[in-house]
Order: structure tokens, then sequence, then C-alpha cells
């Protein structure tokens, strides 16, 4: 499954972006490598699943790839892959920047977010009998 959603070419490309996990010298489980959280949230992009709807199967809990989302993003981890893949596409000669658009509307946003201040309640309009 991973080879094929997280191809390994595309991961030699971009492995080096992500940080090192290290095991806790208290003990405890070992991290879960990067690739397979990383291929977990490609899934879960590309299928549109809810969190809680990830199979374990593929090797990651839903509150690890959670976790590592946060981070990730925090750590602008996403924007370094996207730069990283176009700038190789570019020096490849496979891509003119000038003609990139990207459009992050295409992924489902089901709980929203947050609201700028609470909705007023309207009342009901009196018809006319």
């Amino acid at each position: 499954m991973a080879g094929r959603l997280v191809p390994d070419g595309l991961w030699e490309e971009i492995e080096s972006l992500f940080p090192v996990y290290r095991p806790s010298p208290d003990g405890g489980r070992k991290p879960i490598d990067n690739r397979t959280v990383f291929t977990v949230l490609v899934f879960r992009a590309k299928t549109g699943l809810g969190w809680r709807d990830l199979p374990t199967e593929m090797g990651a809990s839903q509150c690890t790839a959670r976790r590592r989302l946060k981070e990730w993003t925090e750590l602008g981890l996403f924007h370094a892959i996207v730069k990283r893949l176009l700038s190789r596409l570019k020096a490849d000669g496979r891509l003119e920047l000038a003609d990139v658009l990207i459009d992050g509307g295409l992924l489902k946003a089901p709980c929203g977010g947050e609201n700028p201040a609470p909705t007023r309640p309207t009342a009901a309009a009196r018809a006319a009998s």
C-alpha cells in the first residue's frame, strides 16, 4: 500500500525534511516511522475518510496521525515539501512555475473552522394570511 501512495522516489526526495523521532529513554513504544504516518495522511486526503474511519492496518492510529499532522503543519513541513518538489520539477525542466496553481479547495473540511462571532437568532417573520 505504501509503495502506491508514496512511491520510493517521492519518499527519497522528501524524507530528509521530516523530523527524527527517537525512542524515549524512559521506555515505551518506539515511534512510528514518518513514512507510515505520511502514507496514512495521504490516504486520508485521497479518500476523504474521517479520522475515526482510518484503518489501523495501515500502521498508525488516528491519534498518532493527528498529532504528527499538527506538529508537521506547525513546523512548515508541507510548505517545504511542496517547495522542494516544485523546485525539483523546475530543475528537471518539467515545470514552469508561472503555470502552477495549487487549490486546497479539493480537501473536505467537514468540521468547518472557528466562527468569528455567535450567530444571532432571527425572529420568525409574520406572514400575511
